[in-house]
Formats: structure tokens, C-alpha cells, sequence
């Protein structure tokens, strides 16, 4: 993966993309995976893990955005936030942004990893840990969502790709405990890969949404350091109207929430649900 000053990433094992690590702030090997965060001169502080880009400090904006303020806009009242995983602090950053919000709950299994991001990203969280209305948890996101008693408005699961740590947030026992805590006009979303590379990952996650949830479909956006064509999110709800809320609400909301963002507009919002005919070929 790290060779002298080159990175390549290997999540695919015949083809692949390659960094510059100008200079390398900190790696470490446990023997279970490698970590390691570098400068790169096109992408900033670049994270990866086990051979795969996770966030970089530059298109980090496009993929936060879109993972937040879609499902917020939708829904327009959430006042509870459920965030699994995140630790880089780019998600609650975003939900925070909305004056709707009271409370927003994130479980992280692992406090090293919020520490982490602080030190060597902290853009990506922008003090967002220090905000009163985050409620820090750290524990295994499966079993929290199983146990919980409470009930959210948006969750909002930003796991690793389905191998390792963070195999366990793409079966349907997550799944079953999303449904338990999730308000019945609320709405869950996940990061889903790159569908074009990774299409079984959004068959399975279909399969596996269907049986619970009134619909479970994907939207979409182009993150560029996640390469080879557009990252699917996942979207389930019982609420059927919150993927058809006008533009004219959506736009309306945005201006009334007073937010500022680099890559999300209300209309690439209601275009992000436009999927390919691959996507909806394997989904059928």
C-alpha cells in the first residue's frame, strides 16, 4: 500500500489510484489493519485505511454534504440525530448546521479515532465536538442500535466500505435495530459505495432494506477521490412523501436554514434521486 513516498490504493485488484505522500503525519500497523494520514499537494490531509482512501481534506465537503443535508431537507423537522460512526466529525459538523436540531447522539467505537481526526483533520469536524448538543458515545454502533430506547428522526450511518470493522453496519441486524429507533416518519441513510465498482454492495443492502422499510432506494453523488463513477447512498423510510418534497420546499427550507455549503443545492438535491439504469437493473 505505502511504498517510499507513493501510496496505492488497493480496494479493486486490478486497477487503482496512487498519491504522493509529500510528507506522512501518522501511520501505524496493529496487525489487524494499517492506517496511515499523509499531505498530498492536489488533496490536502489525505486518511487512509487498509489500502483505502477514506477522506481527504479537499473533497471532503461534496460527500459530508450529500450524506446530511439531503435526508434533513427531506424530512425539514428533525430535532434527534442518530450519526453511526463518523469519528472524522464531517457528518455532525453538517447536521449541526441545521436550527432545527436539538440533540444529535454518535457512536463511535473508538474514541482514538475522534482524537485522530481532531488533531490531523480538524477541519472536517470544525469544532463540532465541542458543540452542547452532541452527545458522544462511544460503543459498537450494531449493539447500540439494538438496545436503544430512543427514537430518531435522521440516522445517518458513515461506515467504512463492508470489510473489516465495518462489515458489521451492512447486515440486516443493523439494519433491524436501525428500524427499532427510527421515528416512523424518519428517515435512514448510508454511504454505499461506488456502484459501478461495487454493485453487489447495493443489491445486498436493497435485499437486505426491502423487508423492513415501506421504501428503500438511493440517491446519488460524485465524490471524486472515490473513484470510478458515482457513490450511491442508501435511503430507507416508511415516509413515502419525503423523497417527492418539491423543489420549491427544498429551496424554501435551504434559505430558512440559513446554511452554507460548497457542493449541495436544492436542485442537485432532487436530481441526486435520478439513478442509471445499471443501478436500477440490479435493484429490481
Amino acid at each position: 500500500m505505502a511504498n517510499d513516498n507513493q501510496y496505492l490504493e488497493t480496494l479493486y485488484p486490478s486497477w487503482g489510484q496512487q498519491f504522493v505522500m509529500d510528507k506522512v503525519l501518522f501511520e501505524v500497523n496493529t496487525g489487524h489493519q494499517h492506517l496511515v494520514i499523509f499531505d498530498n499537494a492536489q488533496w490536502g490531509t489525505v486518511m487512509a485505511l487498509d489500502g483505502v482512501i477514506q477522506t481527504t481534506e479537499k473533497d471532503e465537503f461534496v460527500y459530508h454534504e450529500m450524506m446530511v443535508h439531503v435526508p434533513m431537507l427531506s424530512h425539514g423537522e428533525a430535532k434527534k440525530v442518530l450519526i453511526i460512526g463518523g469519528g472524522d466529525g464531517g457528518i455532525l459538523r453538517e447536521v449541526l448546521k441545521h436550527p432545527s436540531v436539538q440533540t444529535v447522539t454518535q457512536v463511535e467505537i473508538d474514541q482514538q479515532v475522534i482524537d485522530m481526526c481532531i488533531k490531523y483533520l480538524p477541519n472536517h469536524s470544525a469544532g463540532a465536538y465541542n458543540n452542547p448538543k452532541a452527545n458522544i458515545v462511544i460503543a459498537d454502533g450494531v449493539d447500540f442500535v439494538n438496545e436503544c430506547t430512543e427514537k430518531f428522526d435522521v440516522i445517518i450511518s458513515d461506515s467504512t466500505d463492508p470489510m473489516g470493522p465495518g462489515e458489521v453496519l451492512f447486515t440486516s441486524r443493523f439494519y433491524q435495530g436501525i428500524k427499532n429507533c427510527l421515528e416512523d416518519d424518519g428517515v435512514f441513510v448510508a454511504q454505499n459505495g461506488v456502484s459501478f465498482m461495487q454493485t453487489s454492495e447495493v443489491t445486498t443492502t436493497f435485499k437486505r432494506l426491502s423487508p423492513l422499510f415501506t421504501e428503500a432506494s438511493f440517491y446519488c453523488g460524485a465524490v471524486p477521490t472515490y473513484v470510478g463513477g458515482i457513490m450511491t447512498f442508501a435511503w430507507a423510510t416508511d415516509n413515502l412523501a419525503l423523497k417527492n418534497v418539491s423543489l420549491e420546499t427544498i429551496e424554501a427550507r435551504f434559505e430558512a436554514a440559513n446554511i452554507s455549503t460548497r457542493f449541495y443545492t436544492p436542485a442537485v438535491h432532487k436530481g441526486s434521486f435520478a439513478l442509471p439504469h445499471y443501478v436500477m437493473e440490479a435493484i429490481k
